[in-house]
């Protein structure tokens, strides 16, 4: 299987998950800020390198469902960023937004994200595979502070690249996670 097939393969697990919450709670999460965003990922991330150092999970679940919290709450980033967040109207509901047009937000950034990833891996020689699925986890939380960076600055940067880049880097190491920890690669940490 190509890079691009388990890469497709993982995004369509996580957006599966996203549509049957969005079934549930419909697209809440539209009130949320970038801030808010990046600090849900924080505390994802954490929880995984958390588990990774200890070796042991007081709560029911591995790493495998914190990296794919990642992949959707990074999309969510992005689509908010690209909209802004909605404040909730007198009627009880937290968003104008529908179901439909949340999967179709998701579905560009899932698919932006995914052509970047294309563009590096060609230059980069899949170099990630060889990687352990533990420095992933350790990228990601560099990402984060970093974006908060970016975000105490307003975005206001010299020369680096902005919170929406931050968000698909975060996104696409997550899948690589998934995709060693699904297809059995070497996941060691």
């Amino acid at each position: 299987m190509t890079t691009k097939e388990q890469f497709e393969n993982i995004l369509a697990e996580c957006r599966s998950l996203f549509e049957k919450k969005l079934h549930d709670y419909g697209p809440a999460w539209r009130i949320l800020r970038p801030t808010s965003l990046t600090d849900q990922i924080f505390i994802k991330a954490g929880r995984i390198r958390s588990i990774e150092t200890k070796k042991e999970a007081w709560v029911n679940e591995g790493i495998r469902p914190e990296f794919i919290g990642i992949v959707n709450y990074a999309i969510i980033g992005l689509i908010q960023l690209d909209l802004g967040p909605e404040m909730p109207s007198s009627t009880a509901k937290a968003s104008s937004m529908t179901n439909e047009e949340a999967l179709a937000a998701y579905d560009k950034w899932a698919g932006k994200t995914l052509e970047l990833m294309l563009r590096k891996n060609h230059d980069y020689d899949e170099a990630w595979r060889s990687m352990r699925v533990s420095s992933y986890t350790d990228l990601i939380l560099m990402k984060i502070f970093r974006t908060k960076q970016i975000e105490s600055l307003a975005g206001d940067t010299l020369v680096s690249e902005g919170i929406d880049a931050n968000y698909m880097d975060m996104m696409n190491y997550a899948v690589f996670g998934l995709i060693k920890l699904t297809y059995s690669e070497d996941a060691a940490c």
